[in-house]
């Protein structure tokens, strides 16, 4: 036996209230009935007075509101299994981890902005699998697809510029190993969010996304800094900056978001490109798009279910209220010869 709303016991303490206050006046009333004479005397008189009824009734009334208070708390007792089922999608994201997303042409920077956006999309969620994808010069499986969101947030933190050995950036890796990340029984209820810069080092995003449309991945492409770009930071061990990376001439290298790339790459598949704003408005506008994707029953999961028993003791309780009601206060009065 087990009450689910253990706090509406609280009320107990008013009906608590209730009842010593109506035995007072019930006490108070036949002490200023004492003031006229010997009590046992008056009674007497007025035979039709009952002190013992009005004592029944509170009775009546207190008990009735406490089985109502533990109607209120839900009595449950017994249990039986459910199959719990879901409907969701598989949702993947890939992380741009290249050092270019050390730029700091939105706050705090690429990465931080991106692992932001990130989490915002993962309280978003309910019932839908997720997974990670890390990827700068290659990809890697962060996280499978899983419907353990704490996890998920755990291995997101883990993510950062040193996770991938090799740097550059190479979307097409990124698209293919999420491809494969995917079941591949399937042919849709799948989502690949995009979260990158949009630069291209190693080339064949398009033809890779072409291929992941086949396989009934749809791509939503989030563009992370600004087309006019900023000098990529290089940060010593400790994380502050000592300079500016350089290319082979010792020009100071200035990394732009790719716009067309990722908006060529999100078409491909019949998705849609988004720009990362500070207010976050594109995960709304992503949310609304893939709200409209067929869903898919998830695997379900069997849950102990407590029987409901509250009925009784709401229906006992509403039985002695009303008796209580209908009650008399006194008895009849006697008749006259």
């Amino acid at each position: 036996m087990r009450f689910s709303e253990p706090m509406n016991f609280m009320l107990l303490v008013g009906v608590a209230i209730l009842g010593l206050f109506l035995l007072w006046a019930i006490a108070r009333k036949k002490k200023l009935l004492a003031r006229f004479g010997d009590i046992p005397l008056l009674m007497k008189n007025a035979p039709y007075i009952s002190f013992a009824r009005q004592r029944t009734k509170v009775v009546l009334l207190v008990l009735g509101l406490a089985l109502v208070t533990a109607a209120l708390a839900r009595l449950q007792f017994g249990t039986h299994l459910e199959l719990l089922k879901r409907e969701g999608l598989d949702i993947i994201v890939a992380l741009d981890v290249s050092n270019s997303m050390l730029v700091r042409d939105i706050r705090p920077n690429r990465l931080d902005k991106a692992k932001q956006e990130i989490r915002s999309i993962v309280d978003r969620l309910e019932g839908d699998r997720i997974g990670l994808i890390a990827f700068a010069g290659e990809a890697f499986v962060q996280c499978p697809l899983t419907l353990d969101y704490s996890a998920a947030r755990m291995l997101l933190e883990a993510m950062d510029n040193h996770s991938v050995s090799v740097q550059g950036t190479s979307l097409t890796a990124a698209l293919e190993v999420a491809s494969e990340a995917f079941s591949q029984k399937e042919k849709k209820h799948k989502v690949l969010l995009l979260l990158t810069d949009g630069e291209d080092h190693r080339g064949g995003a398009l033809e890779a996304a072409q291929t992941a449309r086949k396989d009934g991945v749809r791509i939503y492409t989030v563009g992370i800094g600004s087309p006019a770009g900023e000098p990529i930071p290089v940060l010593d061990r400790k994380g502050n900056q000592v300079g500016f990376k350089k290319d082979e001439s010792g020009e100071v290298i200035v990394s732009r978001l790719d716009e067309m790339m990722l908006q060529e790459i999100a078409l491909a598949t019949g998705g849609k490109y988004y720009h990362a704003t500070a207010g976050e408005l594109e995960l709304d506008r992503i949310f609304t798009e893939i709200s409209k994707l067929e869903k898919k029953e998830l695997e379900g999961t069997l849950v102990t279910r407590y029987d409901d028993r509250f009925q009784w003791p709401l229906l006992i309780g509403l039985i002695l209220i009303v008796g209580e009601f209908f009650l008399p206060e006194r008895k009849r009065s006697p008749r006259s010869e």
